[in-house]
């Protein structure tokens, strides 16, 4: 059974630092809800302050509605997933995921049941006598998810789980961990500095930035209308642009792009042409004297340095943000 999460008000200093600073969220029951941001913005310590690693130095923590703020991590219904794994090398993979029903004392029959049907779920139901040395990177982390929801715990935390994952390998878990949240139906809160990783896998994302929260809102909400300067540019690739007295973002691909012979428009300049397979990346010097990045997809053609070009948008795909100083006062504010 999931549970909702809710952190009211956290705080956390280490020494002169502030690592968390007045954090809200709440988690919906059943969620994947993810915490965005770069090293060092808070995102890690929030988690393990909700999973009780770490003891806040104001507000709460709540899970479906109980205040587990004081209470030890053991005594929380929820279980961590670690980017090192943290699997015991002399135990068998059986052992591991077994070990902490073993903890609880239960049953060996009723013991060897359940991590049968969890290595099942994490399609490793034949390898319950290997060692982890035998594993590759992805079977170890499915051993690791597995040894956490061997004891049903209403949420999972996932603490960078796939950090240490080549390319390849990180999307395929990233599908499998997806498909897992869904088909048990279990609250996963999950830390990652990776965007497309937060885009393509969440409900909904929160991105921190030095201890505070940015924005909260849909994986489209986030990359779409960002609230902040600091946002636009994070996740994803975007364009700042100022007109009238107005600060806005741009995405890339929402800006056309067409032969100044061609159209009107504003007038600019090619400056750079990368292709990247499927489109092609252009830089774009603005008679403004800003330096844009244009996204087209390829067609066979290539526009060449140094070739006059109008650029032109959609009123709908120029989304205001507040500039930094304004940022920087509400903070302060808050």
């Amino acid at each position: 059974m999931a549970a909702e999460v809710s952190v009211e008000g956290i705080r956390k200093r280490f020494g002169g630092v502030t690592a968390v600073d007045d954090v809200h969220l709440r988690v919906g029951a059943g969620e994947f809800f993810t915490l965005l941001g770069p090293s060092g913005s808070g995102k890690t310590t929030t988690l393990r302050v909700i999973a009780g690693f770490e003891r806040p130095d104001a507000g709460t923590v709540s899970l479906d509605g109980e205040d587990i703020t004081n209470e030890p991590p053991y005594s929380r219904d929820v279980n961590t997933v670690f980017q090192d794994y943290a699997l015991f090398p002399h135990m068998t993979v059986a052992e591991n995921v077994a070990y902490g029903l073993k903890v609880k004392r239960v049953p060996r029959a009723e013991r060897e049941q359940r991590v049968a049907e969890v290595l099942d779920r994490v399609r490793l139901a034949e390898y319950g006598k290997r060692k982890p040395v035998q594993l590759s990177g992805g079977q170890r982390q499915r051993v690791a998810l597995a040894r956490s929801i061997v004891n049903r715990p209403k949420v999972l935390l996932l603490d960078e789980p796939l950090g240490a994952l080549d390319l390849k390998l990180r999307q395929e878990m990233q599908e499998f961990l997806k498909a897992l949240q869904r088909e048990l139906g279990m609250t996963f809160l999950y830390v990652t500095h990776d965007q497309e990783e937060a885009l393509t896998m969440s409900d909904h994302v929160a991105v921190f930035n030095q201890g505070k929260i940015e924005q909260i809102g849909t994986p489209t909400e986030i990359y779409e209308q960002p609230a902040t300067e600091f946002v636009a540019g994070f996740v994803g690739t975007t364009n700042i642009l100022e007109r009238n007295g107005r600060r806005f973002s741009v995405r890339p691909e929402r800006i056309e792009l067409h032969l100044a012979a061609e159209s009107s428009g504003e007038p600019a300049t090619i400056t750079d042409a990368v292709f990247v397979g499927a489109f092609t990346r252009y830089l774009v010097d603005t008679f403004a004297g800003e330096r844009l990045t244009v996204v087209r997809q390829y067609d066979g053609t290539r526009i060449e340095p140094g070739t006059p070009v109008h650029l032109g948008w959609r009123a709908e795909d120029a989304y205001e943000i507040e500039p930094p100083d304004r940022e920087l006062n509400n903070q302060e504010d808050a």
